[in-house]
């Protein structure tokens, strides 16, 4: 059998920039099978051009002159499914974020300069389409992240595109239109809820019928973001402001009801006790408009104290590049 065509281009993003990291916060537990890692090479299963697609990355050169090559296998048929591919890269890996004023903002604020060098690199990763992200808050609503992301897990085996072998399979995030066509029954069959299937099916048929477009918010002020998202079934102000950082990007929303969040925020505070919404509100004010980019490093920070962050060698961004195509 002939192997599948690919693809390999390069992506250069806005230094500072370390892969690992970055994957870290977008992927949040070991147990992510939508968003995998093996220490080098961050993998996705993605539909591009109308097909499944593999993409892997890995990191050349160091965080302060990066470049991520990016292997697509198979390869996008069209054009616009290749610029679609780099599209989905440089979104989920924020690539073409500029954190300059959030360095200079953490140089004039000791506590904040200890976390910025710590992780510094670490680009606010999004996931590839506000849909995804809303699914996300949905799966994770009053739920450890751990069983939430298991929950995703199936999600994407019972309605994701697929890559790789019948016996080592690797998932994608599922369309709305995929997800909408599966009998209610199989969601609840794989753990969730009748009322988070509910509310699932309500966002998916209506993304999939073009009655709800989530990925017009992007073009709204807050207020109206809010206001459209409150309005949509099993949304509350967690999931609306989970939403509006890790789908839309708005790195001055920390999620204020996030409960893991409250207690790594009050722990790296110095505080005896996790702070309630209104207290969160007020820790980070002085820190805007960069409140969300304190949320994943603090993440970060939760995760490197329970060791589950592996170390990166400096020899990894010294490894020859291979020569590819752009």
């Amino acid at each position: 059998m002939t192997p599948a065509a690919s693809l390999t281009f390069i992506v250069r993003p806005i230094p500072p920039f370390r892969l690992d990291l970055t994957v870290w916060a977008l992927r949040r537990r070991e147990r992510n099978a939508v968003d995998r890692w093996d220490g080098v090479t961050y993998r996705r299963v993605v539909t591009a051009g109308g097909r499944a697609t593999e993409m892997a990355v890995r990191q050349a050169g160091s965080p302060a002159e990066p470049r991520l090559i990016v292997t697509a296998t198979p390869a996008p048929r069209t054009r616009p499914g290749r610029a679609h591919l780099r599209s989905v890269v440089e979104c989920t890996l924020g690539a073409r974020v500029d954190l300059a004023e959030w360095y200079r903002l953490a140089e004039r604020n000791p506590q904040l300069r200890m976390l910025a060098e710590q992780f510094r690199g670490l680009k606010p990763p999004r996931f590839p389409t506000i849909f995804e992200a809303l699914v996300n808050a949905v799966a994770c609503q009053q739920l450890s992240l751990e069983v939430g992301l298991e929950l995703l897990n199936r999600v994407a085996v019972v309605s994701g595109p697929r890559r790789g072998s019948a016996s080592a399979p690797h998932y994608g995030f599922p369309t709305a239109r995929n997800m909408a066509v599966i009998e209610p029954s199989k969601y609840q069959a794989i753990g969730f809820s009748r009322q988070k299937v509910r509310a699932l099916l309500a966002l998916a048929n209506g993304v999939a019928a073009r009655v709800i477009d989530p990925e017009s918010l992007s073009r709204e002020d807050d207020a109206t973001v809010c206001s459209r998202l409150l309005a949509l079934r099993g949304v509350g102000r967690w999931s609306a402001e989970y939403v509006m950082l890790r789908g839309l990007g708005r790195l001055h929303v920390f999620p204020g009801d996030d409960v893991g969040a409250q207690k790594r925020l009050a722990r790296w505070l110095g505080r005896p006790a996790p702070l309630d919404y209104a207290g969160v509100r007020a820790a980070v004010a002085g820190w805007q408009p960069y409140a969300g980019l304190v949320y994943f490093h603090l993440l970060l920070d939760g995760l490197s104290s329970a060791g589950a962050l592996e170390s990166t060698p400096d020899t990894l961004w010294r490894a020859p590049e291979r020569r590819t195509t752009s």
